[in-house]
């Protein structure tokens, strides 16, 4: 992120006069953008004398705004349901002068009143007055000295979208319910609607299904007992996370997953597989070549009685069914599948996959409920039954939605899986790596068309997927010493992206602005700290850099307001004890400058980072890994280098070895690439002449969230004064 705002600093130069007060003279940095915002001079003060009354449809949410008060103020607000006068008063508008979820909110210096066409509307209108007032007015203890007073302000708001939504991952790693509302809490503070469960997976089933126990007695569980990972929600867990999410505007979309990523049933019960083996649940990360039976009456018998429990205890009109990533190997060989195939007349396997979903989709519409799943749901063959498509592979696929008559929701893996991280900055925490980083910016941008009732495109969602916890132990928590090591993680690469999410989400494209969004956004932190809820520091911003003399000048500026901003000038990493930033800086080359926001002695960026310019090798592809002298043997020998997230899809690929330096041209062999532990492709030697060496490589078993790595003889001729790059280009 660094380096490309120094490529563009006249971007930070208009900001830099936002970097020192807020957005406008009255303080309204509310995310995501309202619609529409007048200001006045005057404020309006909290006392404790004051009242709060509401339309009694509108109680849960007065009561949620008293209970938020009263932790950071020490003031228990009496609470008036249905009273005519009060100090702040939220009410119910007449059904046809907002929009579902809009609000109307009026701060006068003696008043605040939240008019709202519905209970969600009324939620978001208590949202924004929040983020009106002080950032401590999330704390949950009293803090003294604050003065609790928020400007005078009319604001006219309404989403842009019906579906903004998060999907979170609770399958291949467990996540409590306590921080479950906590993950609820952020999405509704920021006007999120929609939270996808993804409760199902080859690692975990995490939901009680009471006809079928074994499901969580043994499908919820990995490991031996010493050991053990895993967790479940019992029904009674679930409806009060629904009842929870129901007073903060959230709905929770409950996500099956089938007919792959299913291991934990099969585990639990071998019969739904086609082949009937035991297997374990699997405690390091693979996808599964298991796959439900279509071809047993008893397989569709127990999708039907999952449905049954899952929709009586779900409000949700909108059930999730998975249906991504199926390899149909399981379902070719088995004679009670290919004899459905014969019956359905069915010319491939695949084919099965859009037969299932027709049943299913027809299951859950006599239940009275619509399917969600993967777009592969609508890419298997026709389906009869209005579904809804989750588009990740890439924005255009919702053409194929359009045309079959289906709604799409937009989560592309290109701009919002937010399990990739925001930047290729050395020292970045684990990771997925099968896809390049995903800056803020590149979230913000995603292009959405505004939302109208003949879209197809209902809404967009990011993606928060949990299976770095099961690439390795790194992850792992100590049970014992009661860690949150996972909850971190999940904060820190959810953060602030989700706040990009939701303004693209909820504000319409003529009101979105990137300057305006990262003005606003520097002052959320704050409030993020006040609720306890990590996040990824940015690094500062390299506003400026300029010619002095043989030497460079360099201009910061905050990412996070009020935060410090500390540096070293001899290209050595800083720490918190390091110079502090008050003035531009002269360094005899820009990499020479490391500098990190402090947030807290805990809590800092990583330095900012400018990578190398390879521009120069541009028709190579993509920069992938370098090496220097003493990297290699001098000797015959095997290399093997990471290229995970250079691999990203079947295709052809053309990695190119470039010697930079070296007394001795490298001579290289036969080159491997190697997914885990297997050989995916192979090439021979390639030609050894000229410096530039080329092989090509034909990937026809792509597996999303592996690594991949590279495997490649080398021969330095007996010296260690070799150096070069290395790069791959999809063709």
């Amino acid at each position: 992120m660094t380096s490309s705002f120094l490529r563009r600093p006249g971007l930070w130069l208009a900001l830099l006069p936002l970097a020192c007060g807020r957005l406008g003279a009255q303080g309204v940095d509310i995310v995501p953008r309202p619609l529409h915002v007048e200001t006045a001079a005057d404020s309006f003060r909290l006392r404790s004398d004051m009242a709060i009354t509401c339309d009694a449809p509108l109680a849960p949410q007065a009561r949620y705004l008293q209970e938020t008060l009263a932790g950071p103020t020490g003031w228990d607000l009496e609470l008036r349901p249905g009273a005519r006068r009060a100090d702040i008063r939220l009410t119910l508008a007449d059904s046809a002068s907002l929009p579902a979820e809009g609000y109307r909110l009026t701060v006068e210096r003696r008043r605040v009143s939240i008019e709202a066409a519905d209970a969600a509307g009324a939620f978001y209108g208590v949202q924004s007055l929040l983020q009106l007032f002080p950032p401590e007015v999330y704390d949950r203890v009293r803090r003294r000295g604050v003065s609790w007073a928020a400007p005078c302000v009319r604001i006219s708001d309404a989403p842009n979208r019906p579906w903004r939504g998060m999907m979170l991952d609770v399958a291949r790693y467990f996540f409590d319910k306590e921080f479950v509302k906590k993950y609820i809490d952020m999405m509704a503070m920021y006007k999120l609607n929609r939270l996808q469960l993804h409760m199902i997976d080859d690692s975990g089933w995490r939901l009680e299904i009471k006809k079928y126990p074994r499901l969580t007695q043994v499908g919820a569980w990995a490991g031996p007992d010493e050991n053990r990972l895993g967790g479940y929600y019992t029904q009674d867990d679930m409806r009060e996370l629904i009842a929870y999410a129901r007073v903060r505007g959230v709905e929770i979309v409950p996500e099956l997953e089938f007919p792959a990523h299913i291991l934990s049933a099969i585990v639990a019960y071998p019969e739904l597989g086609c082949t009937g083996e035991q297997h374990k649940v699997p405690v390091q990360h693979f996808i599964s070549r298991d796959l439900l039976c279509v071809g047993k009456e008893s397989s569709l018998r127990f999708l039907e009685d999952v449905l049954d429990e899952v929709c009586a205890l779900f409000p949700s009109p909108v059930i999730g069914i998975g249906g991504d990533e199926a390899v149909y190997t399981r379902w070719e060989s088995c004679p009670r599948c290919r004899a459905v195939m014969e019956r359905e007349g069915l010319a491939k396997a695949s084919e099965l996959q859009g037969w299932l979903t027709n049943v299913v989709a027809r299951m859950a519409a006599r239940r009275g409920r619509t399917v969600l799943g993967w777009e592969e749901i609508i890419q298997r063959g026709p389906v009869e039954t209005p579904v809804t498509a989750l588009i990740w592979h890439n924005v255009a696929d919702t053409i194929q939605a359009t045309r079959t008559g289906h709604k799409a929701v937009l989560t592309p893996c290109t701009h919002l899986y937010f399990d990739f991280p925001e930047g290729a900055t050395p020292g970045e925490v684990k990771h997925a790596t099968w896809m390049p980083p995903i800056p803020l910016e590149k979230t913000y941008g995603i292009e959405v068309n505004d939302y109208a009732p003949t879209s197809t495109v209902v809404g967009v969602q990011g993606s928060m997927w949990a299976d770095q916890f099961i690439h390795g132990t790194t992850l792992q928590e100590i049970a014992l010493i009661d860690e949150n090591r996972s909850e971190r993680y999940m904060e820190y690469f959810t953060f602030p992206r989700l706040l990009a999410l939701a303004e693209v989400a909820w504000t319409p494209k003529a009101l979105r602005s990137y300057p305006s969004f990262l003005s606003r956004l520097s002052r959320q932190y704050a409030r993020l700290d006040a609720k306890g809820c990590g996040y990824r520091v940015p690094e500062p911003v390299i506003a400026a850099t300029e010619p002095a003399g043989d030497s460079l000048r360099v201009t910061l500026a905050p990412a996070v307001a009020g935060a410090p901003i500390v540096y070293t000038t001899d290209g050595s990493y800083p720490t918190i004890h390091s110079a502090r930033y008050t003035a531009p800086v002269t360094v005899a080359r820009a990499a020479d400058l490391r500098a990190m926001t402090v947030v807290s002695p805990r809590h800092y960026s990583l330095p900012t980072y400018m990578p190398p310019d390879y521009s120069a090798y541009a028709a190579y592809g993509t920069f992938t890994a370098a090496w220097k002298p003493l990297d290699l043997q001098p000797g015959p020998a095997t290399w093997r280098l990471d290229c995970s997230g250079k691999v990203t899809a079947n295709g052809t690929y053309d990695v190119t070895f470039v010697q930079t330096r070296g007394s001795k041209a490298l001579r290289l062999g036969r080159l491997r690439l190697v997914k885990r532990d297997a050989v995916s492709a192979e090439a021979a030697p390639a030609d050894n002449t000229g410096g530039h060496h080329t092989y090509t490589l034909t990937v026809t078993d792509f597996e999303a969230g592996t690594p991949y790595y590279l495997e490649v003889e080398t021969d330095a001729g007996g010296t260690n004064d070799s150096a070069g790059l290395v790069f791959v280009r999809k063709h």
